[in-house]
């Protein structure tokens, strides 16, 4: 079994009622999202429609509102603007992710590539990028347009890296965790950074939520390549094994090719080539690496913490985002316990 956090990291301020603190500011980032719509041209509003109503969790603009100040009216008005950026960046990654990986489904719903094919599906990704920063240059300050573009930048090329190594079983684990960390880590600290950035928030604490916000951003994109392998697509709501169709290198791979068993690799290398899940899967069970990969997820979500356990307790934020990667702790463990077939 994976072995569990240091229960001196949780000793943070109590967790917080997430669902009481997002309520208001996440119904209006819905309204606000909705409003955008309208700035499309008309024969493709539906398209753009769907995209927001299947959208999903809400983790970044939750990081958004989780890290800033919700309770003053003006920052809160910033704050939702920002999390609109934010949200309608990780939607275009969304809608170019779904063709690169030849996903059907998202949130148990059909993907824009799936639908309407792929060359209306890197349109509106295109689209979608565009108003992103379009809003993003609304704001007083070009700071938050300067961070935006950069981070979107860094994300597309997160998504390039990737595509450049696929088939390479053999990759550093650096190498791999910089492209989690581009992909993902990017925009969550970005979210983070900028929530405490608008509500006034000093340069050090801005600083170690940039640094919490990347570091859950990994941990959070490590997990969702463990779930590709041995997640439950009926509850997960999107395609899975795409990873191995699409020859990524991701967590459980690495870690196996890390051994250095000529036989072991070997074996594995057959597998992937002929595209068998159900055998790739039972080499990762037979030799321990699901249990290796959920104990390296959770040696990640601790960095997390221990950079959050250094904001001053004061702080809502603290508080807040404690609550926010408890729930990934939660997810994590629910893996660890699921029984896992081949």
């Amino acid at each position: 079994m994976p072995n569990p956090p240091e229960k001196s990291l949780l000793d943070i301020p109590a967790k917080a009622d997430l669902k009481s603190v997002l309520a208001g500011p996440l119904e209006k980032l819905t309204s606000f999202l909705s409003q955008q719509v309208d700035d499309f041209e008309e024969q493709i509003r539906f398209l753009v429609r769907t995209c927001l109503q299947n959208s999903g969790k809400r983790i970044r603009p939750s990081l958004v509102f989780l890290s800033g100040d919700t309770t003053h009216p003006e920052t809160l008005t910033k704050l939702v603007r920002l999390s609109a950026v934010v949200e309608m960046v990780h939607i275009a990654t969304l809608v170019h992710d779904d063709i690169l990986d030849g996903a059907n489904k998202r949130r148990g719903q059909p993907t824009i590539c799936a639908e309407y094919g792929e060359h209306t599906a890197v349109l509106l990704g295109d689209a979608l990028f565009s108003h992103a920063l379009h809003m993003a240059s609304q704001f007083e300050t070009v700071e938050v347009c300067r961070f935006v573009s950069r981070s979107t930048r860094r994300v597309c090329s997160g998504e390039i890296l990737q595509t450049f190594r696929r088939g390479d079983w053999k990759i550093p684990m650096q190498d791999y965790l910089e492209m989690l960390d581009m992909k993902t880590g990017e925009l969550f600290s970005v979210s983070t950074f900028l929530g405490g950035k608008l509500s006034g928030y000093s340069h050090e604490v801005c600083n170690l939520l940039k640094n919490f916000g990347s570091q859950l951003g990994i941990a959070y994109q490590a997990y969702d390549d463990l779930t590709d392998f041995i997640g439950d697509e009926s509850k997960i709501g999107k395609t899975l094994g795409t990873d191995l169709v699409t020859g990524k290198a991701t967590l459980p791979l690495i870690q196996l090719f890390q051994l250095k068993n000529n036989h072991l690799t070997g074996e594995m290398t057959e597998a992937l080539k002929s595209g068998n899940r159900s055998n790739v899967r039972r080499i990762l069970l037979d030799n321990g690496i699901y249990d290796a990969g959920i104990n390296f997820v959770s040696s990640l979500w601790i960095e997390a913490v221990q950079t959050l356990a250094l904001i001053p307790d004061e702080l809502l934020a603290k508080r807040h985002l404690a609550s926010i990667s408890q729930l990934l702790r939660e997810k994590l463990d629910e893996l660890a316990n699921q029984q896992v077939s081949v």
